[in-house]
């Protein structure tokens, strides 16, 4: 277990990256993503010329003044760190045959990712999308052990989230109607469909709490892979009774063997805790030691995969915007389905 795949090797010579937007998640997981993997940033913009000055400065490089000045960069690779709603416009001024990795969701809903893959493949942009957590190290290290067939035949996939999780700290979210399955439970569907591929359908229930004035906090999902596999996935961001009993947790069972993964950063959030991995493969339970967390290791994951492929080291993006489409279907079917009644138990007969 000790030999299980749990990064990706940089290529010697990266390119540098150009930075729309300069949020929380640039300067929490982006700059110190790239200044760890030694992925030189060539400048940023965002529409807050202020706040890209005081970023860029952070990060020892320029701010430039408009989209179009950011978008004339040659040899780089764009990174679309900025709202839903930004990034078709931001797409539209690339260079065709431009590579950018563009921030997760894909989109507020399939309709935007829609247009937005329709951009891609007019302007012949080769894109990822940030959807990282499929890189952090114990994901990689699952689906190492598994593609070696450690666990033989994954049979059962279970997500239990019980959080209290601090939504006040993203005043933005306040108003949106699709908040809980679109940004965050967004994460492990996409992990899900990564690990076992497309499911054939969804039943989901999306609902906020009496505690919050977000529209939906909690969420019950169950993925169709047919008779072999039970996939379901319990949120709640409301678990509002302190640590001992909260859980954020996979496990995942095959027909030789088991893992279990923690994922520490929504566990006392921001601050976290460790992630972990546990396999059981000849019935006893170990923990792999791990090189990194979900953030920021996860970020660098995906980064280094997406220079790898601009350098022409891999031959194919993982994570790709077309493969991201049919995460964003997940989503959308299960907000479809969510708004459905669900089936209706029978009456008591009157005779």
């Amino acid at each position: 277990m000790t030999d299980l795949r749990q990064t990706i090797e940089m290529p010697k010579t990266p390119m540098p990256v150009v930075i729309f937007g300069a949020g929380s998640i640039v300067t929490d997981a982006h700059l110190p993503a790239y200044r760890e993997l030694g992925i030189p940033v060539a400048g940023i913009f965002d529409p807050d010329t202020a706040k890209a000055q005081k970023v860029a400065s952070g990060a020892d490089t320029q701010a430039f003044n408009t989209v179009k000045e950011a978008a004339g960069q040659n040899g780089v690779v764009f990174d679309l760190a900025v709202p839903p709603a930004a990034i078709v416009g931001v797409l539209e001024a690339l260079p065709d045959g431009a590579i950018a990795l563009i921030q997760k969701p894909l989109g507020s809903d399939l309709a935007e990712a829609d247009r937005i893959i329709s951009v891609l493949r007019r302007k012949k942009i080769k894109a990822a999308v940030n959807f990282q957590l499929r890189f952090a190290p114990n994901s990689l290290a699952l689906k190492d052990a598994v593609a070696q067939g450690l666990l033989g035949d994954i049979v059962d996939f279970d997500a239990w989230l019980a959080l209290d999780t601090p939504w006040h700290l993203w005043e933005f979210l306040a108003n949106l109607p699709r908040v809980e399955i679109l940004l965050h439970s967004i994460h492990y569907l996409d992990f899900v469909r990564d690990l076992l591929g497309n499911p054939k359908g969804i039943h989901a229930r999306t609902l906020g709490h009496p505690s919050s004035s977000m529209s939906n906090t909690r969420s019950a999902m169950m993925l169709d892979y047919s008779d072999q596999i039970r996939c379901n996935l319990s949120i709640n961001h409301n678990h509002a009774f302190g640590r001992k009993f909260q859980a954020c947790e996979f496990r995942i069972c095959g027909t030789k063997g088991a893992a279990y993964m923690k994922l520490g950063v929504n566990l006392d959030y921001p601050k976290g805790e460790p992630d972990e991995l546990w396999l059981n493969t000849d019935g006893e339970w170990r923990q792999v030691e791990l090189v990194g967390d979900w953030f920021i290791a996860a970020f660098k994951g995906r980064f280094a995969q997406l220079q790898r492929f601009a350098c022409g080291l891999d031959a194919h993006l993982e994570g790709s915007a077309e493969d991201a489409w049919h995460t964003m279907a997940l989503v959308e079917a299960a907000y479809e389905s969510s708004a459905q009644p669900m089936h209706p138990i029978k009456e008591t007969p009157n005779a």
